[in-house]
């Protein structure tokens, strides 16, 4: 063999390495398969939920950890820091003197520091979604935690690293997908304290408000159970919604939905400033606000049907122009309790009732004998058709009351009394 021979295969040699070097990388760079996203968000929420960050309490260590790595995997992404000091927009909030006064968040002084994290992906559009996810959990329980024992580590897998996982899989998807959109990714913190980062931003927002379309927000979204029942609230907050998330659920979810724009997460704070809002939940459980709320009990593969789903929302309203915004009637006039029967409702249930998740020790409920997977179909005088005839009901009663409450069990209808 001649040496120019020699030569000319070693440059094809070169050519066809560096060519399938090229390839690979294209390939790996593609959009994720689901085997990958299921590895990623394990590995998002097995950090995030991990007891090296005790909880993710605001102000503390672990919440500082958990923001950087969130900074870090927004920018392997590719994706821009859209904070005040790169991807973070801290806030201070200073709690009041006073327990009926608000908290003063964004002051100068004394106080708790937070920190959102927010990315932006550029798609050199006019319009941009922003799509959340609170990091942020309750540490080593205190107020809002629902542990009777000593204090412990609240590790918050399911609220709410699964929806903060789901907001680092939704980047890598759409970072891939030719919108029309730009999109706005934001880590809120405070969320547990009362939406103090989503409050926040809104008033100190490092985009335009006026360009947002729509908000996406993700909270407890870990949880799919065996009906496979997803509740997406805000669907009255603009007529765009409702027409599109039954022709996108393709993997047979269970689509159970509330118009209402106002609830206890931080869509409540953009759907306030007339933004369309959509919530994602798949429910309540034993181990909400509880030490045991570990990354251990995460549904993975739910979470990935999850993450797929919230995708094509995404993609499927970008062929809509600017959302109309709706405002919804919110709950207001809501209820008021003085007594609690000490259950974890389903609010995936959508039969007739109200079916208990979760009893409560040494709670009325407990006394009584009712178990989780009874349904509450009268209490009192009052007939149970749904979570909200349940609430007017148990608005009635007063410390020392008793009453008869009828549960179906089994397919029989049991009674009982509890006692307030």
């Amino acid at each position: 063999m001649s040496k120019a021979t020699q030569d000319m295969n070693k440059s094809t040699s070169f050519f066809l390495l560096v060519l399938c070097c090229t390839l690979t990388a294209f390939a790996c760079d593609g959009p994720p398969s689901d085997s990958k996203l299921l590895a990623s968000l394990k590995e998002d929420v097995t950090f995030l939920a991990a007891d090296d960050l005790e909880g993710r309490a605001i102000g503390s260590a672990g919440e500082q950890k958990a923001a950087e790595y969130l900074a870090e995997e927004f920018e392997k992404l590719g994706l821009q820091p859209k904070g005040i000091e790169g991807f973070f927009q801290p806030f201070t909030v200073s709690k009041p003197s006073n327990p009926h006064e608000e908290a003063l968040i964004g002051t100068d002084g004394a106080g708790i520091t937070g920190r959102n994290v927010i990315a932006f992906l550029d798609k050199k559009s006019d319009k941009t979604i922003v799509i959340g996810a609170h990091f942020d959990h309750l540490g080593m329980g205190g107020q809002g935690s629902l542990h009777r024992g000593d204090s412990a580590i609240h590790n918050g897998a399911d609220d709410n690293a699964s929806g903060t996982a789901a907001l680092l899989a939704l980047a890598e998807i759409l970072k891939h997908e030719e919108l029309s959109s730009n999109v706005l990714f934001i880590a809120f913190s405070g969320e547990e304290n009362g939406l103090w980062g989503s409050n926040y931003f809104v008033k100190n927002p490092t985009i335009d408000l006026a360009s947002v379309n729509y908000m996406v927000n993700m909270d407890m979204i870990g949880r799919l159970n065996e009906e496979k029942s997803l509740a997406v609230y805000g669907v009255g907050t603009s007529p765009s919604f409702s027409g599109i998330l039954d022709s996108i659920n393709t993997d047979s979810l269970k689509i159970i939905t509330t118009e209402s724009g106002v609830g206890p997460s931080d869509h409540t704070s953009f759907y306030l400033q007339d933004l369309p809002v959509l919530h994602f939940f798949t429910g309540q459980h034993e181990d909400y606000h509880k030490p045991s709320d570990d990354a251990d009990k995460i549904n993975y593969e739910g979470l990935v049907k999850v993450v797929r789903y919230i995708s094509r929302v995404v993609t499927s309203l970008d062929a809509e122009p600017k959302l109309a915004f709706t405002k919804t009637k919110d709950s207001s006039d809501s209820p008021r309790f003085t007594v609690s029967m000490g259950v974890v409702p389903d609010y995936m249930f959508d039969g007739k009732g109200m079916r208990i998740d979760g009893v409560s020790e040494g709670k009325p409920a407990q006394a009584a004998g009712l178990l989780k997977g009874d349904v509450v179909v009268q209490l009192g005088d009052s007939t149970v058709y749904d979570m909200m005839s349940y609430m007017r009901a148990l608005s009635t009663f007063q410390k020392g009351d008793s009453t008869k409450v009828v549960i179906e069990r089994s397919g029989q209808k049991v009674e009982a009394v509890v006692k307030f």
